[in-house]
């Protein structure tokens, strides 16, 4: 790990959509999930943040989606900061700059897309030069989920058994062009709230109240291997099963949380007994929901059945407008 002299770096990064949940930590201080995840990271959605430490700022600047950030907002990232600082070996004060081009706080993922920036941005411009493998470990204490979207395609982070948290990292598994055909057909609801408690707060009374959660600490295993393998094969009528049912696993463990963590609307659960429908009528799977902590839903479909699952959850009421992606590329620094 070498020491360069750049002050200022920027980075984009994309949110990831988990096909395998994480929630809850076993260690709070170093960012270590229960459980391994799945994701696919997404295309076009971007967060691009720029840092800037300067010995001449007396206090750390944070402007997110062009306002100047405070109360939690700004102590997540001035906490991370003063880990890169650590790390770094220095001690001026930074300026930072993130937007995202995508609804934020709304279940859509922009803290790890948010979180993987800041990781690039912050050590590039501390002088820093960290692998992939490195940025992932360092993202995850902004936000778990930021750990893999340093990576493109298909993403699975390891949860790892050692108490340092040193075999903790996300990996790739496949490149985003490996199933040309998979397509996540993502459902903005109108009026979708914006998370009153954050998740990281939110995942550790699941942890203590729900008592789904020691259950699906045991399914969660065979869930992840089957969708691994699923999605090697390309096998949409085993993967989208899985996916659903995981779902619906992580739905569950949030709703007996206490006090309960409902994050859907009532059109968020129109668009999921749509896709059920769907596939009883087809009978087969066509389609697959998730979610994430927040109203907006995601639907994995075919390209082949888009247009039919399309023209039936837009028909809905209280559809906000519905965005076709696909697997994109990772992080990246900006020049």
């Amino acid at each position: 790990m070498a020491r360069t002299t750049n002050r200022t770096a920027t980075y984009e990064a994309p949110p990831n959509i988990a096909l395998v949940k994480y929630w809850g930590v076993r260690d709070r201080a170093l960012a270590l999930p229960y459980n391994s995840s799945l994701s696919v990271t997404l295309e076009r959605m971007r967060s691009r943040t720029s840092v800037r430490f300067d010995s001449d700022l007396d206090d750390d600047a944070v402007v997110l989606n062009g306002e100047e950030a405070s109360g939690g907002p700004r102590d997540g990232v001035v906490r991370f900061l003063d880990r890169v600082r650590t790390m770094a070996q220095r001690s001026d004060w930074a300026e930072v700059r993130s937007a995202n081009n995508f609804p934020t706080a709304s279940g859509l993922a922009s803290s790890a897309s948010g979180f993987a920036a800041l990781a690039g941005a912050a050590s590039a411009a501390a002088g820093l030069r960290l692998s992939d493998r490195a940025l992932s470990q360092l993202a995850r204490y902004g936000s778990g989920s930021a750990s893999r979207s340093i990576y493109g395609g298909f993403v699975e982070w390891r949860a790892g058994r050692r108490p340092d948290g040193r075999d903790c990292y996300a990996r790739p598994l496949y490149p985003p062009r490996h199933w040309p055909a998979l397509v996540d057909l993502v459902v903005l609801v109108e009026g979708a709230p914006v998370k009153e408690v954050r998740s990281a707060d939110a995942m550790q009374q699941s942890v203590a109240t729900s008592p789904a959660f020691a259950r699906r600490q045991r399914e969660v295993p065979a869930r992840l291997a089957g969708m691994r393998r699923a999605i090697g094969d390309r096998d949409a009528d085993r993967l989208f099963p899985l996916v659903m049912e995981e779902c619906d696993s992580f739905r569950e463990v949030c709703e007996t949380t206490r006090p309960t963590l409902d994050y859907l609307t009532a059109t968020s659960r129109a668009v999921l007994g749509e896709v059920r429908a769907l596939n009883r009528e087809a009978g087969r799977p066509l389609a697959a929901y998730t979610h994430d902590a927040g109203a907006h839903v995601h639907v994995f479909t075919l390209d082949r059945h888009l247009p039919r699952v399309r023209r039936r959850i837009a028909g809905l009421p209280g559809i906000e407008r519905t965005l076709v992606l696909r697997p994109g590329p990772g992080s990246r620094r900006i020049p």
